[in-house]
């Protein structure tokens, strides 16, 4: 009886032992969960609360609202303060033993696993400057042919498909695209629009794959040209990939190499905007000239896409980078947040390995 009061402080212990063992051994934790076990996880998932039409979010708050409700009752009825204490404390480490428990079971060990970057044998080394500004001008150009796709004026997009549309390309695109990079895609997953708009980007966040529903969400109030590369990066969290670097670099290989002009456009445009950020700092006048000689088109998109975001400015901006930073680190992911800004990078890196290889390179429309 007294072993099953603290089950979840021992469930917490046991699977944070075995994590220890699954970092030891990525090769093992590649095979074993990331290939395996993860993906019944995924398809069991999404063959039930993931046809909820709803993001079950609300759900798992509700569950702990209630649990929260019986811990109070039960609290109240302990009698003199010793036992309350005891019971606070029990309490305390069994829920964070269970949250801990779930998060690794139903996803977290994926941060184990073989990282995609050594799977794929690409590195984010840092660009020379003539190889960051060569980059930055392919970008630009396959954008503004791109873009005469979408739109025959210079107007900045404001419209294109319905959300729903939106999620399902992209979902079909993912299961197409993996499979070729010798990753898993086994199930449904889904991104959901998580309301009340702009509640997400108040708190410093434009998506965010949730461990304990098994299912992503992005804000509704994100850009229209920001929505296909975002839903492509969390559901590629979906499929177990963890790294914020690695995710980036999966949406953007998904986007390139699919057949919808939107898909392409908008994973461009979001490397442009790094290539641009990495740009202004190691080089502000260059990054002067590159800005006003942009395509009209393409500036007036990025400006649109800024403009919406200073609509619903983040409440806790700082708070939010610094937590995700510290969470990324004990997970394993070095680089922190500055993970996200290795796209860059990868994205010359991964055009090399194609021009090796003899492939046609999947930037080019």
């Amino acid at each position: 009886m007294g072993n099953y009061k603290w089950t979840g402080l021992l469930l917490g212990a046991v699977a944070l032992l075995l994590r220890g063992v699954a970092a030891r051994f990525p090769t093992h934790t590649e095979a074993i969960y990331s290939r395996t076990f993860f993906p019944m996880i995924r398809q069991s998932i999404d063959a039930t609360v993931g046809k909820l039409p709803f993001p079950t979010v609300y759900l798992f708050a509700a569950a702990v609202v209630w649990v929260l409700v019986l811990f109070f009752f039960r609290h109240v009825r302990k009698e003199g303060w010793q036992s309350k204490l005891r019971h606070l404390v029990r309490s305390m480490l069994n829920f964070v033993g269970f949250l801990v428990f779930f998060f690794l079971f139903l996803w977290g060990y994926n941060y184990q696993r073989v990282p995609v970057y050594q799977q794929l044998s690409i590195e984010a080394e840092l660009l020379s400057p003539d190889q960051l500004l060569d980059e930055l001008h392919l970008t630009h150009e396959l954008l503004a042919q791109l873009r005469k796709q979408l739109s025959s004026d210079t107007l900045a997009i404001a419209h294109t498909v319905a959300y729903p549309e939106l999620e399902a390309t992209v979902r079909a695109e993912m299961k197409k695209t993996l499979p070729e990079l010798g990753l898993d895609a086994k199930g449904q997953p889904r991104t959901k629009e998580f309301y009340p708009p702009g509640f997400m980007k108040k708190m410093g966040i434009l998506g965010i794959y949730f461990p304990y529903t098994g299912e992503s969400y992005i804000d509704p109030e994100l850009h229209v040209l920001e929505k296909p590369f975002t839903v492509a990066h969390e559901m590629a969290h979906s499929f177990g990939i963890t790294d914020e670097g690695e995710a980036n670099f999966i949406s953007w290989v998904v986007g390139v190499q699919s057949a919808d002009f939107l898909l392409q456009y908008a994973a461009h445009l979001q490397l442009l905007r790094y290539q641009l950020g990495e740009m202004s700092r190691r080089d502000p006048e260059m990054y002067k000239e590159v800005v006003l000689n942009l395509d009209p088109g393409v500036k007036n998109d990025i400006i649109s896409i800024l403009l919406k975001a200073r609509q619903t400015p983040p409440v806790f901006g700082e708070l939010s980078r610094k937590s995700n930073d510290l969470y990324l680190k004990t997970q394993g992911v070095k680089a922190g947040v500055r993970s996200y800004a290795q796209l860059p990078a990868l994205a010359y890196a991964w055009r090399k390995i194609q021009q090796v290889s003899g492939n046609r390179d999947p930037s080019l429309p």
